[in-house]
């Protein structure tokens, strides 16, 4: 039985849910379909340079539109794709043929409230589980107080 005031395990540790074996195979399958031109309700496939490796890292993303600027929210966490978009500060989104050059910078945690919260509005079906209980209805306190788990990058494409 752990002490009392003994320090919960990974508190330093930024929070991220590690995907499953089901889920890694959903989002290759998600990948590939929007490799080939096949977009599901508006994902895309990422491409960010591995901040180790130096090679380009693929994921499958649902880029989010709010007030005319384009975000890429993490629903779980501090992420190798976030961790390597810190490093990188760009990358590319493709949908088919077509690849769309982007740099990104982090948005600080005060400013995420109405994004998230439009995030949640628009994606929460899909990624509500992530967010711990926290949901497009929660109120602004609990959306601050899970903004530190989901990093947000605000996009801007080059073209």
């Amino acid at each position: 039985m752990p002490q009392p005031n003994a320090p919960r395990p990974n508190m330093s540790q930024p929070h991220y849910l590690k995907a499953g074996p089901f889920t890694v195979r959903m989002n290759s399958v998600i990948g590939r379909l929007a490799r080939h031109g096949v977009s599901l309700l508006g994902s895309a496939e990422l491409s960010v340079r591995g901040r180790k490796s130096g090679r380009m890292q693929r994921i499958p993303v649902n880029p989010h539109t709010y007030q005319g600027a384009q975000y890429l929210v993490s629903a779980r966490g501090h992420s190798q794709w976030v961790r390597n978009m810190r490093v990188a500060g760009a990358g590319e989104l493709r949908v088919g043929r077509k690849i769309r050059a982007f740099t990104a910078t982090e948005i600080p945690d005060s400013e995420k409230l109405p994004i998230l919260r439009a995030y949640l509005k628009r994606w929460g079906w899909e990624v509500n589980q992530y967010f711990q209980g926290v949901t497009a209805k929660s109120s602004d306190e609990e959306i601050i107080a899970a903004a530190p788990d989901h990093p947000v990058f605000l996009i801007r494409t080059d073209s």
